[in-house]
């Protein structure tokens, strides 16, 4: 059996940063468990954006700079990246919430598909939400699974929100 976890953005501006909030620094424990403990293969997603991000359609819409590539902001949480490297953990870079680089990766090593690919990471309703129904397009007959323990949303009503919206699309939520 093919089991992937993929870790979404657990970068120190979501954390405790510019965009970080008391729930995201809560899971960071947890993450660091799944991280370590889950047998098979482990990818990771970083938000990167340039010095030009205000310019940008998502600056103007959300006008905070965050995740600017190069700074501390932008780096993983220093527990998520040791127990990635301890890992062996591949990651990719993605400049908007869903990574469409991340399926082609994952179609290109795993030809004979994946049974279960399993979600961790922040944040539930932007990033988390946008790369599971991302995963669900290009790998339909894959199970989809968000931990609910080691996400966290920009608000926990906003959290649960994206939840529910990801159930109604068959992602499996533990």
């Amino acid at each position: 059996m093919t089991r992937i976890l993929v870790v979404i953005d657990m970068q120190n501006d979501f954390i405790d940063g510019a965009l970080g909030t008391r729930e995201a620094i809560g899971i960071v424990p947890a993450a660091v468990r799944k991280i370590q403990n889950f047998e098979g293969p482990i990818f990771f997603t970083k938000d990167t954006h340039s010095q030009n991000y205000m310019t940008t359609a998502e600056g103007r819409n959300l006008p905070v700079q965050h995740c600017i590539k190069g700074t501390d902001g932008w780096r993983l949480h220093p527990m998520i990246e040791k127990v990635c490297i301890d890992r062996n953990a591949c990651g990719v870079e993605k400049i908007t919430f869903g990574s469409v680089m991340l399926p082609e990766m994952l179609k290109e090593r795993y030809p004979d598909g994946m049974d279960e690919l399993e979600l961790i990471g922040l944040c539930t309703d932007i990033c988390i939400i946008s790369n599971a129904l991302l995963l669900k397009s290009f790998f339909p007959e894959t199970t989809i699974r968000v931990d609910s323990s080691c996400c966290a949303g920009v608000t926990p009503e906003s959290h649960n929100t994206a939840l529910e919206a990801m159930k109604m699309c068959q992602i499996v939520i533990d």
